[in-house]
């Protein structure tokens, strides 16, 4: 008869606290008298999602935010993936494009919001396009420092069996560097819906942050906890889905498998 396999350590704790939340957010603003107009309370979020479903197509809404999330998130790690590997396999790659990259980076990204707009009209390139420059820097960084951290002793070793550079790549530095790489895409999948969010707070009369504009111009403070909370669902379901392939992929390591053990 095999054990049933244990809860994560904290797992009780987790969930108590998002029922002492709750609670403090249903009843916590009436008891300090705190007007509706700046923090409803939760039934009151929950009748106007009820609402939101009927009469503001939320479902459609939602869909497309996490469309542009999807497609940013994922386009923006290739870019940042790829950028990041030919840096670090070509230092005179890296001193020539480097400071072009910092640049792209320093600049702010709402800034770059409306001259996307500008070109590509209220579209959902755009946002895609804000996403991509978002989630692009932070997996660009991991990758890089992952390359230059690669023991140079095992470089070395295969050349001196005559490995090519392909194949110093593949078996040795690629590897190496898909732990700094899912790190990078966990701080992306949650980037990726401000990214989403900024383009759609610009221009556009489609996603969830159409709705928060809308809501707010409506002095609609329920309609603007509705939408808060379905971007962050958003997010958190592409950041699950970031850790669950990091533990398919690299179960070999020490300590993914710990919150499987059994006793």
């Amino acid at each position: 008869m095999s054990a049933r396999p244990r809860l994560p350590p904290g797992a009780a704790a987790s969930v108590a606290l998002l029922v002492v939340f709750l609670a403090a957010w249903e009843w916590g603003p009436g008891l300090l008298r705190i007007p509706s107009y700046i923090i409803p309370s939760l039934s009151e979020v929950a009748r106007e999602a009820v609402r939101m479903w009927q009469v503001s197509h939320v479902l459609m809404h939602t869909g497309v935010t996490a469309g542009e999330v999807l497609a940013g998130f994922a386009l923006g790690s290739l870019l940042g993936a790829f950028i990041g590997y030919l840096l670090g396999m070509s230092p005179a790659t890296e001193v020539a494009l480097s400071p072009y990259i910092l640049a792209l980076q320093i600049a702010p990204k709402v800034a770059f919001a409306p001259l996307f707009i500008l070109w590509m009209g209220y579209s959902v390139y755009p946002k895609i396009l804000v996403a991509v420059l978002i989630v692009f820097f932070p997996v660009m960084v991991n990758v890089l420092t992952a390359i230059r951290t690669v023991d140079p002793d095992l470089i070395n070793l295969a050349r001196s069996f005559k490995a090519t550079r392909a194949q110093i790549f593949w078996k040795i530095e690629f590897p190496a560097s898909i732990p700094a790489l899912f790190a990078g895409l966990r701080i992306g999948a949650t980037l990726a819906v401000v990214g989403v969010v900024v383009g759609e707070f610009v221009g556009g009369n489609l996603g969830l942050g159409f709705l928060l504009t809308f809501g707010e111009g409506q002095a609609n403070t329920p309609m603007v906890f509705v939408s808060i909370v379905l971007l962050t669902l958003i997010g958190g379901i592409a950041y699950l889905g970031v850790v669950l392939t990091e533990q398919r992929v690299l179960h070999y390591l020490p300590g993914r498998n710990a919150n499987r053990r059994v006793g």
